[in-house]
């Protein structure tokens, strides 16, 4: 007789969701901690990998080819993402916009060498470390 606590079907239709939360948050609490301290906070992509690894894992997506894309792109999206915003809610916030406003009106030339000009060596070599990390950990298995 079977035991009724044992589910063996999984939910497919969960981890998309959990994914987009899980960039989501990531990308505020990076933007956030970002312009409360000043620094670009590049070690953040590390924990951007971490927390879509684990909302992938809450999701029910297995490890392998998939999870390992997902987690490592959206790892670059973010930081791409949270780089732009940040770069646009400091020039915003000099010349009174929101920084919602300007991210909208902040052109690819102007984000790419404000960022730039931010980021330290330290913040561009967190970006390969954490794509490589989140590649390895999304592969896993047992994760």
């Amino acid at each position: 007789m079977p035991s009724p606590a044992v589910r063996t079907r999984t939910v497919s239709w969960l981890w998309p969701v959990m994914y987009l939360i899980g960039a989501g948050t990531a990308l505020l609490a990076w933007v956030f901690f970002a312009l409360m301290t000043g620094r670009q906070l590049g070690w953040m992509a590390i924990v951007v990998a971490l927390e879509l690894l684990f909302m992938l894992r809450l999701g029910t997506l297995r490890g392998g080819v998939l999870r390992a894309l997902l987690v490592a792109g959206g790892t670059l999206l973010v930081t791409a993402l949270a780089w732009w915003s940040i770069a646009s809610a400091w020039l915003g916030g000099s010349m009174g916009l929101t920084p919602w406003e300007s991210a909208l009106r902040m052109g690819p030339h102007l984000a790419w060498t404000l960022v730039g000009l931010a980021n330290v060596t330290a913040d561009w070599l967190w970006l390969p470390v954490a794509l490589v990390f989140a590649a390895w950990l999304g592969w896993q298995k047992r994760l």
